[in-house]
């Protein structure tokens, strides 16, 4: 099969490359920017991209690509750093900028190139880079600059070469889709033979060969990602060694336990073991306040349990199966390469028992190679219902990282009521289809109100809405008038606790979706 190969440097959306060339039909493969060719290159390879990266060409261990990249004859695309250091390995000057260039810039073309076909000049792009390429190699021809005159793309015709300054991956950018959908298939030639189907062949090629004869224990949360999980075990692996086990953590939004219950009846699984472990984890969560401590907690908590139920229902000879996202690898600091940097942990990426298992392979992660959207997608593909696929993302360690500071019982009714009026309200109104992802937060703070002819000091509760299509960039929510203030008054009269509501305008970046 034709395919793509993404040379990783650390780039925080590296991924996000791979995904937009699989959405062109063809596959695309991640690999170690610094790797050698003899480890990826094979008759079905068709282009090179070479990613981003968190580092500057003039640091001392600044990645570079193997010099045998540009001996291939294939076409290669440098996107920021990949076009910053191929023009300063070929002569041209490429500076630090005194401010980091972040966001919008408008770009003009001034030749004709294959990559922008069907992109209607000018067009805005986006721009994540503390240097700049000030002077372009001897060799190189100017494509298109930004409207400041500051170079977005050029290309060096002998290596087969295109590098662009500005992002293309991400959403911000206005036909980066396109721009990397022509680099697969017009500059690279390349089949768009790649679909969901071909994946689905996959995973359960490499769910067989891992898994052998062993039981296979799921810990499911009823969320998109667990739940798209257990049904491709089930129709991978003979349903008598697929284990569901759904433990009660006491963080689970409201009725959410007693609804993935009911499901699991359902999934036509033979093995379900529901624990309820609520006092497992609040008590463990007791006196922590720090979300990456909390994180830990609980990813070492689900394996405790985990591994305090095993004897009765899977014997010790198992695989542990999670349902471990792209994004969630990428912002733990788990990139293909050794230069991606951490900007959260995810327990179940993190946390050393996690670890340690999956260090002795002894863990199945069916989706490590989808996004949210692809995962649904993939849902839908194997005939999950839309009342499961279409669900808002829900963090595995629950409530515990939208209660900002202690972990409490109390805090987690609280929490839990407001939530619900809040989703509910969304639901009324017909915008929770709209929203990607829609949640409350419990801030560790409390603001001085007015209850009847009495001051009164209550907690604060902070909403959360955001558009996506793979959670790794976001856009706030634009509420239509007068929604958020009825959702703030049913929260306020309706939960005592509850003294202000205030709404959170951030997008991704510079936030994260969840505030920890």
């Amino acid at each position: 099969m034709d395919r793509i190969v993404v040379l990783d440097f650390g780039s925080q959306t590296t991924h996000l490359i791979a995904r937009r060339i699989r959405e062109a039909g063809v596959l695309a493969q991640i690999f170690p920017g610094e790797s050698s060719p003899e480890l990826w290159n094979d008759a079905g390879l068709r282009g090179i991209v070479l990613s981003g990266s968190p580092y500057s060409v003039h640091d001392e261990q600044a990645p570079e690509p193997d010099a045998a990249v540009f001996t291939l004859g294939l076409p290669v695309l440098g996107i920021c750093y990949g076009a910053q250091i191929t023009a300063h390995l070929r002569g041209g000057t490429v500076s630090r900028s005194q401010t980091r260039e972040y966001g919008p810039a408008l770009v003009e073309l001034h030749s004709v190139h294959e990559l922008f076909h069907a992109v209607q000049p000018p067009f805005e792009s986006w721009m994540s880079h503390g240097d700049a390429i000030a002077e372009l190699p001897p060799d190189a021809t100017l494509i298109a600059e930004t409207v400041r005159g500051v170079p977005a793309a050029y290309a060096i015709e002998s290596l087969s070469f295109t590098g662009l300054q500005f992002h293309p991956e991400v959403t911000h950018t206005v036909g980066g889709s396109t721009i990397l959908k022509n680099f697969a298939l017009r500059v690279c030639g390349a089949a768009g033979e790649w679909s969901m189907e071909h994946y689905f062949d996959q995973i359960q090629s490499s769910i067989r060969e891992r898994v052998g004869e062993k039981e296979v224990l799921l810990l499911i949360s009823g969320g998109v990602d667990s739940t798209v999980v257990a049904s491709v075990l089930l129709k991978t692996l003979p349903p008598e060694r697929v284990h569901l086990m759904y433990i009660d953590t006491g963080l689970m939004r409201s009725g959410e336990s007693e609804e993935v219950a009911s499901f699991l009846r359902d999934l036509g699984a033979l093995h379900v073991h529901l624990i309820d472990a609520s006092d497992d984890f609040l008590s463990g969560l007791r006196g922590f306040d720090d979300p990456e401590k909390k994180r830990e907690i609980i990813g070492n908590m689900f394996v405790h349990i985990q591994e305090r139920e095993i004897g009765r229902t899977v014997g010790t000879d198992y695989l542990l199966a999670q349902g471990t996202l792209y994004t969630d690898l990428i912002e733990s600091g788990h990139g293909v390469g050794s230069h991606a940097n951490r900007i959260k942990s995810h327990h179940n990426v993190a946390a050393p028992a996690i670890v340690r298992k999956r260090d002795a392979g002894e863990v199945v992660e069916p989706l490590s190679g989808l996004y949210k959207d692809e995962v649904r997608a993939l849902g839908r593909f194997l005939g999950l219902p839309e009342t499961i696929v279409g669900r808002h993302p829900f963090p595995g360690p629950g409530l515990a990282v939208r209660i900002l500071g202690e972990v409490t019982e109390e805090r987690c009714d609280i929490l839990r009521k407001a939530d619900a009026i809040y989703l509910d309200e969304l639901r009324t109104n017909g915008l929770y289809d709209q929203i990607w992802q829609a949640f409350a937060v419990l801030l560790p703070i409390r603001s001085v109100g007015v209850a009847g002819d009495f001051r009164a000091y209550g907690n604060v509760i902070a909403l959360r809405a955001v558009t996506s299509v793979d959670g790794m960039t976001a856009d706030i929510f634009s509420f239509p008038d007068g929604v958020l203030r009825r959702i703030a008054s049913r929260i306020t009269n309706e939960i005592p606790e509850a003294g202000r509501v205030v709404y959170d305008l951030s997008g991704k970046p510079p936030a994260t979706i969840e505030w920890e």
